[in-house]
């Protein structure tokens, strides 16, 4: 059972990071855009982005689980640390994406901006999930 959740565990930590390298190319294409055609790009941005919300469920469930059938105790650092980070990352996801989007509907930021900013954070995200994923494999013992 514990291979199974362990498969579970990785494919959906695949499917919480992997969206996001696969929007910048939505995010290049959305320059020169407007009307309905940078709608759509946004729409499939979003999309992604609850792609990576549901398997980050999977992920924190899947991660439970390994927690119980495993060996690692819960005050192990590398455990400690991924949920700090974890719950860092679930914070900067709240605050990164949707509010520029709204900005830009309400028409408080052009596209433009809006391509620029997503495209930073975008960067920010990918380097916190790669923290994260470094203390699950490399499980280093900081305390």
């Amino acid at each position: 059972m514990y291979k199974i959740i362990l498969f579970i565990h990785i494919i959906s930590a695949i499917l919480s990071i992997g969206p996001f390298f696969v929007l910048f190319a939505v995010i290049n294409q959305m320059k020169g855009k407007n009307g309905k055609v940078l709608v759509s790009q946004i729409q499939v941005f979003q999309a992604a982005i609850r792609i990576v919300k549901h398997a980050g469920h999977v992920l924190v469930v899947s991660g439970i689980l390994l927690m119980w059938q495993g060996s690692w105790p819960w005050s192990t650092s590398w455990v400690v640390m991924t949920i700090v980070v974890m719950i860092s990352s679930i914070v900067f996801l709240a605050k990164a994406f949707k509010p520029k989007i709204r900005q830009f509907y309400a028409g408080i930021i052009d596209s433009n901006v809006l391509i620029q900013k997503l495209r930073l954070s975008l960067w920010q995200y990918i380097f916190i999930l790669l923290i994260m994923l470094w203390f699950m494999v490399a499980k280093p013992n900081i305390w």
